[in-house]
């Protein structure tokens, strides 16, 4: 099969072109390799997640299409499995008397797979038997930081097409995110991060029952390390959310106090509870089986764990054990957006405000979903956190236009009555008496009113209402900022160009939740509001704020529109300066909005 298009073809061709000019293949022995896998040796139930790695991780160096990385990456690890193994430098591990286990150099196998990649690439140059899938992929907004810890222990894994990857035929489209938060060292995040999803696509139960599969590699991801941490000596653990869409349907599993949330029509959707030691039913099972939970700080597991569940942590088992809960949940359409993250975001961020954050973005930036993530790790960490933050941010479907409506609310609303000209003419001519009789009242109470010209109150004019600057700009140039998705370590299938294959256009959708207030909040003395024109001020942007509605509705429904007057109404508003203080939401930086954007 050849490419899915001429023009898709023509992308491939060239960047394998450009990629096998500019590899320095085929690597001989002694040669160093690109990259090599954190530990010194693997095991041959190792070699397909590391291959995987190696090659993606590699591939998108050099800026590879997504769904072609996939592919090569696919077709390296089949010609790598199939070939005999043994004939590479094994090792023979016998440490405290356990059985002989085959294990590799992974400098050895990097360099046979960076080798078997620059093969297949040549091959695939002259002929390309590689077809994308049609179906766009999820639109994702991904960020991390060190934030203010020495390391950076998270990683995180996007597999928008988990069909090319694993060259699944036979089902629906499907899509795996994961966020691995590790502690005591990075190692378990990274082999959680490079085994998990192949784990999950090994289980017999993985085509019938996605969620079971998931809770199986879980509990398999954590056997396996275990045993390598035994025999290297490790003593880190790692907590882990992954999220499986296959089709219509949301798969959930998750060890630890990492977290995801789904937003159904700007509402928060609980699907899990974290695993913590101060759960009742957690609480329980660790002193059925002899623990103790202690509060230090918080409350912990044998006085020293945080969570009650995780991946690795041996010398905590089975206090701290790797059973994996799980959910399923059917999508009918009118979801919005998953969220997935860390404790260092959660701790810092609730539910309810990462939604005002993505909501705000989104109506600010037109629909634009490229910052989202930036936005929210800039909110916790402005919020207090000091933890590495990890966001991933998918879409389900088009943030820039307006959420479907059901059939049922069509039902219920029913067709809208067309707006006679009469009505319109009407409604006119009411405003037009309003605006006159309110405007003479506010030239009385100016011109000769208690509180005296808006020059007398304010001094000379300083210009609008200071700006409080959101931080997530400055966030961008954080000098010790680490992204994991440019990590070598974290698998991640981001590429050039993660985004659905839309036509750009204007978000118009309904904002779900409660505007903030867009006029300046003052403190209030002992005889009320400072500002001697503050009734003054409220009554006309209350007036501006109801024709605004009343012409909203109107001109929807008619199709008319109606001429500003926003100079006029600006005239009648005092240009002092006057301290403001913003309404305090925790961790979000509000910008307080001069009066001329404000009206």
């Amino acid at each position: 099969m050849m490419a899915g298009s001429a023009a898709e073809e023509k992308t491939f061709r060239r960047f394998l072109e450009l990629f096998v000019r500019e590899m320095r293949l085929p690597l001989q022995e002694g040669d160093p390799v690109p990259m090599r896998p954190l530990s010194d040796l693997v095991t041959e139930d190792e070699v397909e997640g590391e291959c995987l790695d190696l090659c993606l991780q590699h591939l998108y160096k050099y800026n590879c299409p997504c769904s072609l990385a996939a592919a090569l990456a696919r077709a390296t690890a089949d010609s790598l499995l199939q070939s005999d193994l043994s004939i590479q430098n094994l090792n023979k591990a016998v440490e405290d008397g356990a059985d002989p286990l085959p294990q590799m150099e992974s400098v050895k196998m990097a360099r046979l797979v960076f080798n078997r990649l620059f093969e297949i690439c040549c091959l695939w140059q002259k002929e390309l038997p590689f077809r994308r899938r049609p179906q766009p992929y999820y639109e994702t907004s991904i960020h991390a930081i060190k934030n203010m810890r020495r390391k950076m222990e998270d990683k995180h894994v996007i597999i928008p097409d988990f069909n090319t990857l694993f060259n699944i035929q036979d089902q629906e489209e499907q899509a795996y995110f994961a966020v691995f938060d590790g502690h005591g060292g990075v190692d378990a995040a990274i082999y959680a991060a490079n085994h998990l999803h192949v784990n999950l696509f090994h289980q017999e139960s993985f085509s019938q029952d996605p969620s079971d599969a998931l809770c199986c590699a879980f509990k398999l991801t954590d056997e396996r390390f275990v045993k390598k941490a035994s025999r290297e000596h490790l003593r880190c653990g790692t907590t882990g959310v992954v999220t499986f869409l296959r089709g219509r349907t949301l798969h959930v599993a998750w060890l630890g106090d990492s977290q995801v949330i789904l937003v159904r029509r700007g509402q928060v959707v609980e699907l899990m509870k974290p695993h913590k030691p101060d759960r009742e039913d957690e609480k329980q099972r660790i002193e059925a089986l002899g623990g103790c939970v202690i509060w230090f700080g918080t409350w912990r597991v044998n006085g020293s764990l945080s969570v009650s569940r995780a991946i690795g942590d041996s010398e905590h088992k089975p206090y701290i054990c790797g059973d994996a809960d799980h959910g399923i949940f059917p999508l009918d359409g009118s979801e919005d957006y998953l969220i997935l993250a860390c404790d260092g975001f959660w701790d810092t961020v609730s539910p309810d405000e990462a939604v005002r954050v993505v909501s705000d973005h989104l109506q600010e930036n037109a629909g634009d979903t490229t910052m989202v993530a930036h936005k929210l790790v800039a909110s916790a960490r402005d919020a207090g956190s000091s933890d590495n933050i990890t966001v991933i941010v998918v879409f389900l479907r088009d943030p820039r236009s307006p959420p479907p409506t059901s059939t049922e609310d069509e039902e219920e609303g029913g067709a809208e009555e067309p707006v006679e000209e009469e009505q319109v003419a009407e409604v006119e001519e009411e405003e037009q008496e309003e605006e006159e009789e309110e405007d003479e009242a506010m030239r009385v109470e100016r011109d000769g009113g208690e509180g005296g010209s808006a020059a007398d109150v304010g001094g000379k004019s300083r210009g609008g209402w200071p700006l409080q600057q959101c931080s997530a700009p400055a966030d961008l140039a954080y000098e010790d900022r680490t992204d994991s998705f440019t990590d070598r370590t974290s698998l991640s299938l981001l590429g050039p160009s993660l985004e659905s294959h839309i036509s750009p256009s204007s978000y118009r959708g309904a904002r779900p939740l409660t505007r903030r207030p867009r006029l300046p909040f003052q403190q209030p003395g002992a005889a009320g509001f400072t500002d001697p024109l503050w009734p003054q001020m409220a009554a006309l942007l209350g007036h501006a704020s109801r024709q605004s509605r009343r012409r909203g509705h109107v001109g929807h429904r008619s199709g008319r529109r109606w001429p500003s007057r926003s100079k006029e109404l600006l005239g009648l508003i005092p240009s002092g300066h006057t301290q403001s203080y913003a309404p305090w939401r925790p961790g979000v930086a509000v910008p307080h909005l001069p009066y001329d954007a404000a009206i």
